[in-house]
């Protein structure tokens, strides 16, 4: 029968197709993997398995935790990351009815009974759990095996760093995440090089790999390392299309405006449009507002903007005035009645007169009293006339009633510089110089009249010819450990420039005034703000300089030759500290270097006219080294020349391109070095027991990673497999 059968005449004795029914149009075939899903499951149970224990603060969640407490709560801070993360923590802590109110004071603090830290946690132990199925399909979607992709993600999911760095409130399995998206779009991408600009298929990846190039930066900025080797892709596809002569002009145009509204324009827009929001919801003062410049903290509510709101705008003769630094760590000119002693460490001399400093803290000797450079005294003060750019002034110590002085003598951290004092007349034959010439850098603002807050200045002492300067150098214990304040020959430079934070104005008979031109707090334009943000942020990164118990050097990550203890309980001997599989990261490195090898000889043989790779192969084989070697090396290589504070942690990224480079080295392995059968059966022996002991030190390590079970002095010394990793064991708890 016809109706039986999908082949119906078409009334002129050929057979036909019949049309499908109409229906057909709605069926959606559906193929599940299951290997990738059994994957995809696992990686879930081990991250989110007792997801709310410890009920405590752990690690960094001091810091993020804070962090999103005070965006729920509209209060500005500052941190050395972008926002993206932080913004999405917040997010869930809100959808969890979290209102800001916990502190996170300090680690091992409790939460409380209701605290949402389900919440919190759920989003990193997300992306963390979606490491393992992304790092399959990476090396699927390279063309390796199946057994090969899900050797890395079961390298993945058994590495217990990035089980710990998962579980808590951390950004970091957050950008790993971006990262591995970035590498898998890209891969979809190029995928589809050849294709026609503007074809909906490479535009939807396109699109996805650029969504994925704005998380990786907004996350973190270690997310630029990773980046980097992308753009480099992206370029050598791009001189591809460029060169090849089949394209006419218009395909090539296509090509190039594609590649910089992807990769250029889209990032960069969804990036700062990540600040305007950060920036649009904290708006009111906080602990933080000291790192910002003074007409920063005067946008926000509350504090500063509180404290000057009204005050004198134009700075005149006779004006107290606090003079604050607007170049590295906040801090205001600073005197007190200390002098500098006969003596520096180095047997240098000094002048033993007042010190100067500058001082990270609001203060009564901050004040300084504006004179004229005429007046022999503060009383001798008459006029209250605005001061003008190019105009000469003295400066009083408002406490101490000494003038600001500068003379050739050197200064006490950098010779080079001259020091700055307050002086006093010990009636020897030392005159004072205390004449200093007010520029305005901005004066084109404010009509050429010095203004509180909105005036940049340069102090230029009128003897000498140099420029007061915040040296950003510590003095010692006869300076109360306060920063140096010396003059400069060279003016053009940020720390020589100051601004006027508080400001009063009193009449010459000491009455209060207030004049008719007071100041009010302005709005700070957005395009300031981000820009203020961006320089604290890439400059605060390298003030994080303090030494910590736990901070490590680049070249001891990769043999793991220190730990990160994250959280001890104050009860027991279970604690959470931050360590990877060993066996891993060992033959990671082995991994690397004999991929290398394969590389190079590889590249050798061809070279030689030996054909030992089809053309994809070679293509697959060069994205390897690139992705891999290159992502593993790059991710690594910018912390050796850095020097701040550094923790374990920051290897993550190279760590999960070691771990990928693994799988890819075995299968290149077996497939171009071992030709016979037996070769390859023993080596497959081999690799079943290496799985097999890479799942038993994750087993081992486990009770580390979830810090739920007591040990006991022998079970800590036996997981103690290097005496740096400083495990503790705590003799008084009951």
């Amino acid at each position: 029968m016809a109706g039986d059968s999908d082949i119906a005449d078409d009334g002129h004795g050929k057979s036909a197709q019949q049309a499908p029914p109409a229906s057909s149009m709605f069926v959606v075939n559906l193929r599940i993997n299951l290997l990738l899903a059994a994957i995809t499951v696992l990686s879930f149970a081990t991250r989110m398995w007792r997801l709310q224990d410890p009920q405590e603060v752990v690690f960094d969640e001091i810091h993020f935790g804070k962090f999103a407490s005070m965006y729920l709560k509209g209060v500005f801070f500052f941190d050395v990351h972008p926002p993206l993360g932080k913004l999405l923590i917040a997010l869930m802590g809100h959808l969890g009815g979290y209102d800001g109110s916990f502190d996170f004071s300090r680690i091992g603090a409790e939460y409380p009974c209701l605290f949402p830290i389900g919440y919190l946690r759920i989003l990193p132990a997300v992306c963390g759990s979606l490491l393992c199925p992304l790092s399959y399909l990476v090396l699927a979607e390279l063309g390796f095996h199946q057994h090969t992709a899900v050797l890395a993600a079961f390298l993945i999911l058994t590495d217990n760093s990035l089980l710990v760095q998962s579980r808590f409130i951390l950004i970091d399995s957050l950008l790993l995440f971006s990262l591995l998206c970035m590498v898998l779009f890209l891969l979809k991408f190029v995928k589809h090089n050849t294709s026609l600009p503007f074809s909906m298929l490479r535009a939807a990846w396109g699109l996805m790999l650029s969504l994925s190039i704005t998380a990786s930066i907004s996350i973190k900025y270690s997310g630029l390392f990773t980046l980097s080797l992308v753009y480099l892709v992206l370029l050598y596809y791009l001189w591809r299309i460029v060169i090849d002569k089949t394209n006419t002009l218009t395909d090539v145009a296509g090509h190039l405006s594609v590649y910089f509204i992807y990769f250029v324009l889209v990032p960069v827009v969804l990036y700062c449009s990540l600040f305007y929001i950060h920036l649009s919801l904290l708006t009111k003062s906080g602990p933080h507002d000291g790192r910002m410049s003074s007409a920063f903290q005067a946008s926000l509510e509350g504090g500063l903007a509180k404290i000057a709101q009204g005050q004198p705008k134009e700075v005149a003769y006779g004006s107290q005035i606090t003079l604050r630094s607007t170049h590295g760590t906040p801090c205001w000119l600073h005197s007190h009645p200390e002098p500098y002693p006969v003596r520096y460490s180095d047997n240098r001399g000094s002048s033993a007169q007042q010190q100067v400093t500058c001082y990270t803290f609001k203060d009564i000797n901050n004040w300084w009293i504006v004179v004229d450079k005429d007046a022999e005294s503060v009383e001798d003060q008459r006029s209250t006339a605005p001061v003008k750019n190019g105009d000469v002034i003295q400066l009083v110590h408002g406490v101490t009633g000494r003038s600001l002085n500068s003379h050739d003598v050197a200064a006490p951290m950098t010779p080079n510089c001259m020091e700055v004092s307050c002086y006093i007349d010990y009636n020897i034959s030392s005159t004072p110089q205390t004449l200093w010439r007010v520029e305005l850098l901005n004066s084109d603002q404010t009509n050429d009249t010095w203004h509180a807050i909105d005036s940049k200045l340069r102090l230029v002492h009128v003897t000498t010819s140099q420029a007061l300067k915040f040296t950003g150098q510590q003095l010692a214990e006869w300076g109360f450990f306060q920063f140096e304040v010396a003059t400069d020959r060279i003016h053009q430079q940020e720390a020589t420039v100051w601004n006027v934070e508080e400001h009063r104005l009193s009449s010459v008979d000491g009455q209060h005034t207030v004049p008719s031109d007071i100041w009010n707090p302005g709005k700070l334009g957005f395009w300031e703000k981000f820009a203020e943000v961006q320089f604290k942020m890439l400059s605060a990164n390298q003030e994080v300089t303090q030494e910590h118990q736990y901070s490590s050097s680049p070249m001891e990550w990769p043999t793991m030759q220190r730990g990160v203890a994250y959280w001890v309980s104050s009860t027991s001997n279970a604690q959470i500290h931050f360590l990877g599989n060993l066996l891993t990261w060992i033959t990671g490195l082995f991994a690397l270097f004999f991929l290398s090898v394969i590389f190079a000889v590889l590249s050798l043989r061809w070279r030689r006219g030996c054909q030992d790779l089809q053309p994809d192969e070679w293509e697959r084989l060069i994205l390897s080294v690139v992705l891999f070697v290159g992502g593993w090396t790059i991710n690594l290589l910018p912390y050796l020349l850095m020097e701040r504070t550094l923790f374990l942690h920051h290897y993550l990224p190279a760590l999960v391109h070691l771990i990928l480079a693994i799988p890819v080295t075995i299968e290149l392995f077996y497939t171009h070095v071992l030709r016979s059968a037996i070769h390859r059966q023993v080596a497959t022996a081999l690799l079943l027991v290496w799985v097999t002991a890479v799942l038993l030190v994750f087993l081992r390590f486990a009770p580390l990673s979830y810090g739920h079970t007591d040990f006991t002095e022998d079970d800590v010394e036996s997981l103690q497999w290097r005496e740096s990793w400083g495990l503790i064991y705590q003799e008084d708890v009951t």
